[in-house]
């Protein structure tokens, strides 16, 4: 396997069955909350800054010569999407104060419901970007829909602790 097909796959992860995506986002998950814990906020960021670009490389690189550009073992764009849904309550809980051993789970399992949410659903620019049927389009709706969830965990956790909180 080329050094595209390893990163576009995030180390074989694609290759798990069923539901790819899912299980992509899950280990997206899992690696997302250990950089939280080590390096809080900024490490998650730098980490997601890293990983962007090096998922649009890979991604092209590894459908380069097929004529479908988005097939399902390719899940660095999910690692990509869920390490930006992660990034909200990851600020939320770094500008808190809170130490960065704590990432109480429900900020991450909304981040990684609604990611999959969006990442199934596609609204709006999530399914024209998945229309694009590019290597670059496979990336796009994923970062979209990172930002779809990152933002509707942030309102989540608003009506949790402020609304019903009261």
């Amino acid at each position: 396997m080329t050094l595209h097909g390893i990163l576009a796959t995030w180390f074989g992860v694609g290759y798990l069955r069923p539901a790819p995506g899912t299980w992509g986002s899950a280990v997206a998950v899992a690696l997302g909350v250990l950089i939280h814990k080590l390096g809080h906020f900024p490490l998650l960021l730098a980490a997601t800054v890293l990983v962007i670009p090096l998922g649009f490389w890979a991604t092209r690189g590894h459908v380069a010569q097929r004529d479908d550009k988005d097939p399902s073992e390719v899940v660095i764009d999910e690692v990509a999407g869920q390490w930006i849904a992660l990034l909200f309550p990851s600020a939320g809980f770094w500008w808190a104060g809170l130490d960065s051993w704590s990432f109480p789970w429900p900020g991450w399992v909304a981040a990684f419901v609604f990611f999959r949410l969006f990442d199934i659903w596609k609204p709006g620019p999530i399914g024209r970007a998945d229309r694009l049927h590019t290597a670059d389009g496979t990336m796009i709706d994923d970062l979209w829909a990172g930002l779809f969830a990152g933002l509707a965990t942030i309102v989540a956790a608003a009506i949790s602790h402020g609304i019903m909180a009261a």
